[in-house]
């Protein structure tokens, strides 16, 4: 029953940072899931994979997995690269595309 500590990222209908900044902690399924042939659900027995802990810190995290004895990864966030942009970047003379419609 491994756990995996992580910073979720934001999904792509998000241009903001909400729900980005505290860790979780998620169990990683030890059953396959599997297809319910009446309805065609997805089902399993795995009743770990519905256990969703959220911690201000990644230490938090790691604390209360030790604590408990779950063995655990913890995956790095990838931080992105922003880039500064003002409006007058687009009317800039130095600028190394032409600004076409």
């Amino acid at each position: 029953m491994l756990a995996r500590i992580y910073r979720p990222t934001r999904t792509a209908m998000q241009s903001g940072r909400a729900g980005t900044r505290r860790w979780v902690l998620e169990f990683a399924p030890t059953t396959p899931r599997r297809i319910e042939p009446l309805m065609g659900w997805t089902s399993s027995d795995d009743t770990t994979q519905q256990i969703h802990l959220t911690f201000d810190t990644r230490e938090e995290a790691v604390a209360y997995a030790r604590a408990n004895g779950i063995p655990h990864q913890v995956v790095a966030p990838k931080e992105s690269r922003r880039k500064r942009k003002a409006y007058s970047d687009n009317f800039a003379f130095d600028r190394k595309e032409p600004w076409t419609h």
